[in-house]
């Protein structure tokens, strides 16, 4: 049973899906479309950038192990035999976005495209479609991830929250100097990736740390604290296949549980879980933001 929500349903913006969101669509699909062959591509209105290569040119390539940069994916495409490659074969792969409202399926067979499904990837194994009622998605193929259009695209994303290199150190020094609130900070990217707006939230709750503190002013032992929230908070969160607030699913269909077990997000007027005391929300960036003010400070 999820918890009831508050006076406000606190979605000033639709719910974008974030790193659990993106990495459990991965995980949903990934090990039943690696090794498969391109047998045919569908390309329907354009996204928010262009393919960037003719789709014929994809056929008979072979897919690689999918994995995720932030709230990217890049899959491999690859000729199983590179010394029987024709000369003007290509070798590379496609980065693909959800944007804000997309989500990817792969199965057997999805039926006929409807209005919003604007890639097909048809594949000896299955077809993989991404679904995009706002065209904010985006499928590019790029020769590798770190050159062409997804090299550009990846190259202001900032640590993984799930690597070794996400320190309280290394998050401290990110936030030097930052005069802005620290959960916009979190939201901008480009010093940990995948924290998104729910996450956010339930992160600096865990951590006691009120939403509206510049950046700079959290301290390095806050900071330590921080990023196991962050950390704790995405694998909860990743455990629970993400949040399904409207229309997110993974690529089989299946939608996220995180919300249910939200402490703050939503629950705007409710009793805190840990004091008792009233949850609050506010608005920053256009974002609503959910916190105690008895557990969170400054």
């Amino acid at each position: 049973m999820g918890h009831k929500q508050g006076g406000s349903t606190g979605f000033d913006n639709p719910p974008v899906p974030e790193l659990p969101e993106v990495e459990a669509t991965r995980l949903s699909f990934a090990h039943h479309i690696r090794g498969a062959r391109v047998q045919a591509v569908r390309v329907g209105q354009v996204l928010r950038w262009p393919l960037g290569i003719e789709p014929a040119r994809l056929l008979g390539l072979q897919v690689g192990e999918v994995t995720r940069r932030g709230k990217y994916l890049w899959m491999p495409l690859l000729h199983a035999d590179a010394g029987a490659a024709p000369a003007d074969s290509v070798s590379g792969g496609l980065l693909l976005h959800l944007g804000m409202s997309g989500a990817l399926r792969f199965a057997a067979s999805l039926g006929a495209p409807g209005r919003h499904d604007h890639f097909d990837l048809v594949t000896d194994r299955g077809l993989l479609r991404l679904t995009d009622p706002r065209r904010f998605g985006a499928v590019v193929w790029s020769a590798g991830p770190d050159v062409d259009a997804a090299g550009k695209l990846l190259a202001g994303l900032g640590v993984e929250p799930f690597s070794e290199a996400f320190t309280a150190g290394a998050l401290h020094q990110g936030l030097r100097g930052r005069r802005v609130a620290i959960k916009q900070a979190l939201l901008a990217g480009d010093v940990v990736v995948g924290v998104g707006n729910i996450y956010c939230s339930e992160a600096l709750f865990q951590a006691g740390i009120d939403p509206r503190t510049p950046a700079g002013r959290v301290s390095l032992p806050r900071c330590a604290k921080l990023a196991e929230a962050i950390r704790d908070t995405l694998e909860r969160a990743l455990a629970a296949g993400g949040s399904t607030l409207r229309n997110f699913s993974n690529a089989e269909g299946m939608g996220g549980q995180f919300q249910e077990h939200a402490r703050v997000y939503g629950r705007e007027g409710l009793a805190c879980t840990a004091c008792g005391g009233s949850i609050r929300r506010v608005v920053q960036g256009q974002r609503a933001t959910y916190f105690c003010p008895r557990c969170q400070r400054r």
